[in-house]
């Protein structure tokens, strides 16, 4: 059975109490409390409140222990935002934006066994060294080029004719 609670209008952040519901998801009731009791952080107190409200819910209205249950699903919603103005140089004004966040929590008394995520046919795209060379390629060495100018060159002095050969070299010690 499902047993749900909600804090709405929570003046927190939903991006802070994100990084503490992610904590709790999945764990045995007992374990989310003490993990939220000696979390240092003002999230944990309000989301341990709602825990708390949930975990009275089941007893009450649904007669269930509150040793078989388990956080099946922990969510952090986002609120209303309160804007606000605060005066900055020459007459401007900056924006402050005071969020808000609703706690959604819901309790199950059914263990489910974490499925195993299915992965597609398709490689992730990367942008690393192994994408761009292969898996266990190193970067290709440099070959060597100067065995292929010697090979050419002997064919281009075979080839041109000895005036031509003339001209560049005095064009050479022209330029010097």
């Amino acid at each position: 059975m499902l047993v749900r609670s909600t804090t709405k209008y929570a003046r927190i952040s939903p991006k802070k109490a994100r990084h503490v519901v992610r904590e709790i998801q999945g764990l045995p009731v007992s374990d989310a409390l003490d993990a939220l009791k000696y979390t240092p952080k003002k999230s944990a107190r309000l989301i341990f409140k709602t825990l708390e409200s949930a975990i009275a819910n089941a007893e009450n209205n649904h007669e269930l222990s509150a040793d078989e249950l388990i956080v099946k699903e922990a969510v952090v919603g986002e609120g209303p935002t309160l804007k606000r103005f605060k005066p900055r140089a020459r007459g401007s004004a900056g924006a402050i934006r005071k969020r808000q966040s609703h706690i959604f929590i819901t309790l199950t008394d059914e263990f489910e066994a974490p499925e195993e995520k299915q992965r597609s046919g398709k490689p992730k795209k990367r942008d690393t060294i192994k994408s761009l060379f292969g898996a266990g390629a190193k970067p290709a060495a440099k070959k060597e080029e100067a065995p292929a100018e010697e090979t050419e060159a002997p064919a281009e002095e075979t080839e041109a004719p000895a005036e031509v050969v003339e001209e560049t070299e005095a064009a050479k010690e022209s330029a010097e």
